[in-house]
């Protein structure tokens, strides 16, 4: 298997700010739980957007959770805080990893 990064960047919807930090417990304990899940790390830009690193043992273990997602914990307050159309994700292979 070869180490994969999961790179998402997104918006929030108008007012959804406050407590977003917190309320990304549900994403995480939800990542913790999936087969092949490493870590994650979450940032904000300067510009508003937000920033979603998660690292997996595969590319199709990420893929696997990414179809998941949704039906599982997409009712959540952390997903719904998501613009949507905002949402561009892409994985790379990991060249260094500690």
């Amino acid at each position: 298997m070869t180490e994969t990064l999961e790179i998402v960047t997104f918006r929030l919807t108008s007012g959804a700010e406050a407590g977003f930090v917190a309320k990304n417990g549900v994403m995480t304990a939800w990542l913790a739980r999936q087969p092949g899940f490493l870590s994650r790390q979450l940032g904000r830009r300067e510009d508003g957007s937000w920033v979603d690193v998660v690292r997996w043992q595969s590319l199709e273990q990420a893929r696997a959770a990414a179809d998941r997602i949704m039906a599982e914990i997409g009712d959540s307050e952390a997903v719904q805080a998501i613009e949507p159309a905002s949402v561009d994700m892409s994985h790379a292979t990991a060249a260094v990893s500690r």
